[in-house]
């Protein structure tokens, strides 16, 4: 039995033919034919259709990264003159706030000078008043000193036993007082 399965089977495998039909010489040129029209058709397919699609993306994409590049370079530049804009508007401003400080010092020393020069008129003013005041206090105490002296001196002559005389004693002060 074994020996009927073993010819059965060799049997069969003489009647399917040689083995794999790709491996059989005499169907290679039919083999072949194929292929090359398979790999025509692939080529026709992948050339009209898939390949002008992806060229298509490739290209937009392209597209896209240099227009995003120009925009980005654009928006650099537009920030670097921003920034010197903004650097400009800087030192004007600060400039502007030194002109307003030196203004307003110079009108704060303008009002001061006024006020020094008001001050020192009214100084002056007042200190004449004093000086006047002093003089004329001075005169009066002199005037009160002489006539004190005219006084105590008659008195002192008196109380020495003497009389004085009103035009020796006016004379003797005064020719004491000019020293």
């Amino acid at each position: 039995m074994a020996t009927e399965i073993a010819t059965d089977a060799v049997g069969t495998a003489e009647a399917a033919g040689p083995g794999m039909p790709q491996l059989d010489f005499a169907t290679w040129g039919n083999q072949i034919f194929w292929l090359v029209l398979a790999l025509i058709a692939i080529y026709l397919i992948l050339s009209r259709v898939a390949l002008p699609r992806i060229a298509a993306v490739l290209a937009e994409r392209q597209g896209t990264i240099t227009n995003d590049i120009a925009a980005a370079e654009d928006l650099k530049a537009k920030a670097v003159e921003a920034e010197a804009a903004y650097d400009k508007a800087l030192v004007d401003a600060r400039a502007e706030a030194q002109r307003i400080i030196a203004e307003a010092k110079a009108d704060m020393q303008a009002d001061l000078d006024k006020a020094i020069a008001k001050a020192d008129e009214q100084i002056a003013a007042k200190s004449a008043e004093s000086e006047k005041a002093i003089s004329e206090i001075r005169a009066g105490a002199l005037e009160n000193v002489k006539a004190v002296a005219k006084d105590t001196a008659k008195e002192i002559v008196a109380a020495m036993g003497g009389k004085a005389d009103a035009k020796t004693v006016t004379a003797a002060v005064n020719s004491r007082m000019k020293g």
